[in-house]
């Protein structure tokens, strides 16, 4: 196999220094503070230079994202590696270890799930997200929930709710999940999206420190706030 060309190894290791800089003002100082013009200034190169590699700060932003969203889901996987192949297991093994990284890692959570454009941590085909919904398909597979029935979805969130349910068995059966297809109807859909919600709003408003009162002990609230999404669905989170 050839060797790449010097030039080439130039600009993989420029862009590396790049992202590395990138990431290292985001984790000092937030997103605002990631600019050309900064990163620049910490490579001691003109902020044209970077025009190379990166059409505009937004481009370079969302390649952050993604990466931010490669090293989440590497450490969830990692995480779940250890446990038995069970999905509501993992499921919840998941959803906890969201939590931690989100309070470990602040800027990069608003950066990624807490931006006006920050989308990337929120689409399915993105590593979180599948490796989310690969747990989701397995707990589908092995339980019989309980779940909303069709009639109770709202008739105003239907079609947005059909569209993300082909959306959804796109991504499982890209996970390789295996359920019967009939157990993904809209009332699963709906209780998703309900999941989803209520464990990202909950993690923000620790992130943020906005609970409506102070807490004592957040991981017990966290933990009972899990416990309740299980029990709704015929669950116990371990």
């Amino acid at each position: 196999m050839n060797n790449p060309s010097r030039r080439g190894r130039e600009r993989a290791a420029t862009d590396q220094d790049i992202r590395r800089t990138a990431r290292a003002l985001l984790v000092e100082q937030g997103p605002e503070a990631v600019t050309l013009r900064a990163i620049a200034r910490e490579l001691g190169i003109t902020a044209p230079a970077l025009y190379r590699y990166y059409g505009s700060r937004d481009d370079l932003v969302e390649h952050l994202r993604a990466d931010v969203v490669a090293d989440l889901a590497a450490e969830l996987a990692e995480d779940i590696a250890q446990l038995p192949d069970e999905g509501a297991l993992q499921l919840f093994a998941i959803c906890k270890g969201f939590r931690r990284w989100a309070l470990a890692h602040t800027k990069e959570f608003t950066l990624v799930f807490a931006s006006p454009s920050g989308d990337a941590g929120n689409r399915l085909d993105e590593p979180f997200g599948r490796i989310f919904l690969a747990a989701a398909g397995r707990v589908l597979a092995m339980h019989d929930l309980v779940t909303p029935s069709n009639d109770v979805v709202p008739a105003e969130l239907r079609d947005d709710l059909t569209s993300f349910q082909a959306e959804l068995l796109a991504v499982l059966k890209e996970s390789g999940a295996t359920f019967p297809l009939e157990k993904l109807d809209l009332g699963v859909t709906y209780l998703m999206i309900q999941f989803w919600a209520r464990l990202y709003g909950h993690v923000t408003l620790e992130v943020f420190g906005n609970y409506p009162i102070p807490f004592s002990k957040p991981d017990v609230l966290f933990d009972a706030m899990l416990a309740d999404l299980a029990r709704e669905i015929g669950l116990t989170a371990e």
